[in-house]
């Protein structure tokens, strides 16, 4: 290849599909190594579920799978143990997160962000430091409390409530209904004061959400990661699946030719002119969404990928069959699937090293605009295309859009630059000289 951007092309797209492979070592919720209560597992790695009972833990945990990252920071307040986590600590789907939150800082009575920005909108104390459970929740208005303040259980029950005005309290505007007394009830939750993120929630470096969260809950990057082993799945089955329909199809009816070469340009003919998206509709509908699987979605589209190819293949074989070697092939005794698949088929590689690019694009964009239009993949499965649906409905938290278009385009334009630089190398003209 002697167009430079196709070798860097093609060293991302290996670095792309190394991730890929790395699997739960870079992404996933199970930790890679434990050591705790004297107990040594590598649960991302073995069949079995560690459950709390195993790691000597009591009560509700006990009987479920551990939460690593829970139990993580666990080990760092005490100090017990060893645990090591993937590089983003989350499963790419069916993997909610706890909501994440800020902490902000309050100058000269005024609160602020870590940014330094002027607070607005509700601000919270937690239980626990978690944001499902709120303690106390505000209402702040140019860095200062306004409005009216709640005040909940761990159960999330409301107890308390008040009214604010330019930063005091309003008196005599507290109500409280719980057990116990008021300013016990004030005291139990966390004095720092935080802004909760609802899903789909920001980047938050801090939190560990390096590009969000989506609005089911998901942390964003391992969910692009999540779609970007789909897409590597479902080309390492497309691809070998119709190149060896299409290339076999197409040599047999240029080869042959007479009857059977018309016979079948008639079903492809006919093939081709049902409307592919009505066939998908139609097998979505049919199919329950917890059974529409990837080799389901991958069967319709080999079903209908492997037509195009069988032209080229066609004419090549047309062409090939004329030549002189083919002809002292069969003097020399050699079989019908010996000259078509030792002969003929090494003399047509050029064609297709040079549509293979294509034809991952095609599968990679197929995918997509199934999971985008809703006739795709269960929720069960991270996709780039959902992603895309989900944030053009959600045009006010950009950060979706925009990642899922960034993550395609950027594969569909490094596969194009490979497609390219492969073409041009095998270009014919280079090696023919006219006179």
């Amino acid at each position: 290849m002697s167009i430079p951007r196709g070798y860097i092309s093609l060293a991302l797209i290996l670095v792309m599909v190394l991730l890929a492979s790395l699997d739960q070592a870079v992404v996933g919720k199970r930790a890679l190594y434990l050591n705790y209560n004297g107990q040594t597992h590598f649960p991302a790695f073995e069949r079995e579920i560690v459950v709390g009972n195993d790691l000597g833990l009591e009560g509700e945990l006990s009987a479920s799978e551990v939460d690593y990252r829970s139990l993580r920071e666990k080990i760092r307040q005490s100090g017990e143990g060893l645990i090591v986590m993937p590089l983003i600590p989350y499963d790419s789907a069916q993997d909610t997160v706890d909501l994440p939150y800020l902490e902000l800082e309050e100058r000269d009575g005024i609160l602020y962000d870590r940014k330094g920005n002027v607070m607005q909108g509700q601000v919270s104390t937690l239980y626990d430091s978690n944001a499902e459970t709120r303690h106390l929740i505000f209402e702040y208005r140019k860095g200062v409390k306004q409005g009216r303040a709640i005040g909940r259980s761990r159960r999330g029950e409301q107890l308390y409530e008040a009214h604010y005005k330019d930063g005091d309290l309003v008196k005599g505007s507290e109500k409280y209904t719980g057990e116990g007394s008021q300013d016990g009830f004030l005291k139990s939750g966390g004095g720092e004061l935080v802004r909760v993120f609802y899903h789909a929630a920001p980047p938050l470096p801090s939190m560990g959400h390096l590009l969000g969260t989506t609005a089911q809950g998901n942390d964003l990057l391992a969910y692009l990661y999540g779609g970007l082993q789909l897409n590597m799945k479902a080309v390492a089955i497309y691809i070998p699946a119709i190149y060896l329909i299409g290339i076999s199809i197409g040599l047999l009816m240029g080869f042959f030719g007479g009857a059977f070469d018309i016979i079948i340009q008639r079903i492809i003919e006919i093939l081709s002119t049902i409307p592919f998206l009505f066939v998908v509709i139609i097998f979505s509908s049919i199919v329950p969404a917890e059974h529409r699987g990837l080799n389901i979605i991958l069967t319709i589209l080999i079903a209908f990928g492997w037509m195009g190819m069988t032209y080229l293949m066609r004419t090549a074989a047309l062409k090939e069959k004329a030549r002189d070697y083919v002809a002292a092939a069969r003097v020399s005794g050699a079989s019908t699937a010996r000259i078509i698949f030792s002969h003929i088929l090494p003399n047509t590689v050029a064609i297709l090293v040079t549509l293979v690019p294509f034809s991952v694009s095609s599968v990679i964009m197929s995918v997509t605009a199934l999971d985008y239009l809703g006739f795709g993949l269960p929720p069960q499965y991270a996709t780039w295309g959902s992603l895309l649906s989900e944030g053009l409905q959600n045009l006010s938290k950009p950060w979706i859009v925009t990642s899922a278009f960034t993550m395609l385009t950027l594969t569909l334009i490094l596969v194009t630059f490979v497609g390219e630089a492969v073409r041009e190398a095998f270009d014919p003209k280079k090696f023919t000289t006219y006179k």
